[in-house]
């Protein structure tokens, strides 16, 4: 069964099958100014998340054998963004990302990134697409077979290729730790990205914001009172983007740069 299963607008748990919206579960918040600045959405219901969905199915064909590649940046700033720029820049070697039709994977082209992971929202479970593993190469997914999701076996796959500076996303808070040790343990640099943040719990907000390097808030009030409370660096973007670490900073101002660079 070709199914995909994400976490979208409000984080609602959407199930995707055969290009098909077969389910969706109430968001667990009703706003997202992002999705009110780009698609004009002032309320997030089933209704609307469904539209969003399907429009993004059919406009490149998410989470479809259809799959296009917009290469354009989505946004000014942002997880894929900041990512790509890093690579252009020769700041980081690779990336560990998550991909619909691929999962976890390791990437090293910057004009790839953003056509992959711009405009996707939170990957929970994803099946193969033929067409996704081509684009990204069968040897830079995890597993090809069953696209898992995992982070921190990516983070070794990305190691074992010889990467040493490597950014990487992350949503689960729990697998920060476990990084951290991989680092230290390899000598390697991980750059670690929080992103997919709405409705993380107090103790998951301090995690992120004390072991992370970048963290997007999302519509997280936990992130952004553990990040305000510690006076962290943070972007004025509507939806803020924390910066604990000096290299997460530098990484942030560094994309804000060519954001002016463009206008």
């Amino acid at each position: 069964m070709d199914e995909h299963v994400i976490e979208a607008l409000g984080k609602s748990k959407v199930i995707i099958r055969d290009g098909k919206v077969v389910s969706i579960e109430d968001p667990v918040i009703d706003y997202c100014p992002l999705f009110d600045k780009y698609r004009g959405i002032k309320k997030l219901t089933k209704e609307s998340i469904k539209a969003n969905i399907e429009y993004r199915i059919k406009d490149f064909g998410m989470c479809t054998e259809n799959r296009k590649f917009p290469s354009e940046d989505f946004l000014s700033i942002g997880a894929s963004e900041i990512i790509s720029t890093l690579l252009k820049k020769g700041l980081i070697d690779a990336t560990v990302i998550v991909g619909d039709g691929c999962g976890t994977v390791v990437m090293t082209e910057p004009e790839k990134i953003e056509g992959l992971a711009g405009r996707i929202s939170g990957i929970i479970k994803t099946t193969p697409l033929k067409n996704v593993i081509s684009f990204v190469g069968e040897s830079n997914v995890l597993d090809p077979n069953t696209c898992e999701i995992n982070q921190i076996e990516g983070l070794n796959m990305a190691i074992k290729k010889g990467y040493q500076n490597i950014a990487i996303t992350v949503s689960n808070a729990e697998d920060i730790p476990k990084m951290r040790v991989i680092e230290k343990n390899t000598s390697c640099n991980v750059l670690i990205i929080g992103v997919h943040t709405t409705g993380a719990s107090r103790e998951d907000a301090e995690i992120f914001i004390e072991q992370g390097d970048i963290i997007t808030a999302c519509m997280c009030e936990n992130i952004k009172t553990v990040g305000d409370k510690k006076n962290i660096y943070k972007t004025k973007t509507r939806i803020p983007i924390y910066a604990p670490s000096e290299k997460g900073k530098s990484a942030i101002e560094l994309r804000l740069k060519e954001v002016e660079k463009k206008k």
